[in-house]
C-alpha cells in the first residue's frame, strides 16, 4: 500500500476539519480504490528472515502482527489524530477499553487520581473500584467548581480524569482552567470527549494532554460497532500507552475500524444537525418539565462556558421529572417514534432512564452524589424530522401527566 496526501502531515495540517474527516488518513493499494480497503488479516508474510527481524527490531517500516499494526486500523488512527489536532492516536476495542488503557498505562501503586464525580457509570467504576484495587488513590470532586480541582491535588497526584459534557448530568468542565492548573503542577489531563467529538470540541486547544473516546457513539453514528480511541503526543502514545496496549491486547478489529472510518466522513454534518434538533427539542421540553440539563440552553449553569468551548451543544441532554421512576418509565413507555435504548450518538433518537440502565451498577449514594435521580431521563436526539420528534415527546409527556 502507499500513503496518499491524506497522511502527509505537510499537506493535511493545512486542511480544515471537514476535509480531514473525508480525506485524512487515506492509504491506497495498487488498485487505486476510492473507498479505503478493509484488511481482514491477523498476520503478515515476509520476503526474508532478515526483513521480519528488522521490522520487529523497529529498523524497517511495515506490519508485523495485527495486535500491533493493521492498515485499516492505522488509517482510522491517522484520521482521528488529524481531526483532534493530536500527534498520534491508538484505536481501542471499545470506549471503556480506551478509558482503562488511558489510565492504567500511566498509573502505578502510590499514584493519585482526581476525577469528576459526574461520569458514565463504568468510568466511575474505574475510579471507585478498579484503581484502588491496584493501590492507586482516587478523589472524586464536583468538576464544575474550579477551586475543587486545586484543593484535591496531593503530592502524588498524577492524573485529572473527567468528561465534558458529562454523562448524564451534562456537567461542563472549564477546560482552560483545569488543563492549565494540571500543566502548572505536572499533572496529566485525560479528557473523555465522547459527547462532543472533535467535530464540536477540541480539548487539546485548551491544553488537554490525552483525549479518550468511545467511538461507538457519534463517530460511528449508526449504532453498528464497538470502538474506542486514545489521542495524545507521540511520546505518550508510543512510549507510555503502546507498551501497555501491545502486551494487554485491547485492540480494535479491522472491520470495526473500517465502519468508524466511514462514519467520520459524515461526523460533522451529523453532529451539527443533531445538535440543532436537540436544541429545538430541548427548548420545547423545558417548558414542560421541572428541570432540564442542556448546555445549549441559557438555563444551564455553565451555558456561557459551554458555548465558549464548543461549536454546538451536542445531541444529548437530560431532563428531570418530579414523579420519580414511575413517571420517567411512563414517558418511555408512551414513546412511539423514539426508541428506548441506552446508546448515544446514533442517527436515531434514543432515550433511557440512567438510574436503571447506564448507572444501575452504582450505589444509591453514588448516584445521589452525582445527581442521577430516579426522575432523570437522558435523550440522544437524532436526524429525524424535528416536527415528528416534537410530536412524539409531546404525546409521551402528556401521557405521563406533564
Amino acid at each position: 500500500m502507499k500513503k496518499t496526501t491524506g497522511t502527509d502531515r505537510s499537506v493535511t495540517r493545512n486542511w480544515r476539519p471537514a476535509t480531514q474527516a473525508v480525506r485524512g488518513g487515506t492509504w491506497r493499494s495498487e488498485h487505486g480504490e476510492t473507498s479505503e480497503a478493509l484488511f481482514l488479516t491477523s498476520g503478515y508474510t515476509f520476503h526474508s528472515a532478515g526483513e521480519v527481524a528488522d521490522r520487529f527490531a523497529g529498523e524497517a517500516e511495515g506490519m508485523t502482527y495485527s495486535r500491533l499494526q493493521n492498515p485499516t486500523v492505522a488509517m482510522l488512527e491517522e484520521r482521528i489524530a488529524l481531526l483532534e489536532g493530536a500527534e498520534a492516536c491508538r484505536a481501542q476495542a471499545s470506549g471503556m477499553a480506551a478509558m482503562t488503557t488511558a489510565l492504567l498505562c500511566q498509573l502505578e501503586t502510590g499514584d493519585h487520581v482526581v476525577a469528576a464525580r459526574a461520569a458514565f457509570g463504568s468510568c466511575r467504576w474505574l475510579v471507585d473500584t478498579l484503581l484502588p484495587k491496584f493501590g492507586i488513590e482516587t478523589t472524586v470532586i464536583d468538576s464544575a467548581v474550579n477551586e475543587a480541582w486545586d484543593a484535591a491535588i496531593r503530592p502524588n497526584t498524577k492524573v485529572f480524569f473527567f468528561e465534558t459534557p458529562a454523562n448524564p448530568t451534562l456537567d461542563i468542565v472549564d477546560l482552560a482552567y483545569v488543563c492549565g492548573l494540571a500543566k502548572s503542577r505536572g499533572i496529566t489531563t485525560v479528557v473523555d470527549n465522547a459527547f462532543a467529538t472533535a467535530a464540536l470540541q477540541r480539548p487539546m486547544e485548551f491544553g488537554a494532554d490525552v483525549i479518550a473516546y468511545s467511538a461507538t457513539k457519534l463517530m460511528d453514528g449508526q449504532g453498528r460497532v464497538l470502538a474506542g480511541a486514545v489521542c495524545g503526543s507521540e511520546e505518550f502514545i508510543n512510549d507510555v500507552l503502546l507498551p501497555f496496549q501491545r502486551n494487554t491486547g485491547p485492540n480494535l478489529a479491522p472491520f470495526n475500524a473500517w465502519v468508524v472510518h466511514k462514519g467520520l466522513e459524515t461526523l460533522s454534518l451529523r453532529a451539527h444537525k443533531q445538535s440543532e434538533n436537540a436544541l429545538a427539542l430541548g427548548t420545547m421540553i423545558e417548558s414542560r418539565v421541572p428541570k432540564i440539563l442542556h448546555p445549549g440552553l441559557a438555563s444551564h449553569p455553565r451555558h456561557a462556558l459551554a458555548m465558549q468551548q464548543m461549536d454546538a451543544a451536542g445531541p444529548i441532554f437530560s431532563f428531570v421529572v418530579d414523579g420519580g421512576r414511575a413517571q420517567a418509565h411512563a414517558i418511555l413507555d408512551a414513546l412511539e417514534l423514539i426508541d428506548i435504548s441506552n446508546n448515544i450518538g446514533d442517527a436515531r433518537s434514543l432515550m433511557c432512564h440512567p438510574a436503571s440502565t447506564t448507572h444501575a451498577g452504582m450505589t444509591d449514594e453514588a448516584r445521589e452524589e452525582m445527581g442521577v435521580t430516579e426522575g432523570m431521563l437522558r435523550i440522544n436526539v437524532g436526524l429525524e424530522d424535528i416536527e415528528d420528534l416534537t410530536e412524539d415527546i409531546d404525546r409521551a409527556l402528556s401521557a405521563a401527566g406533564l
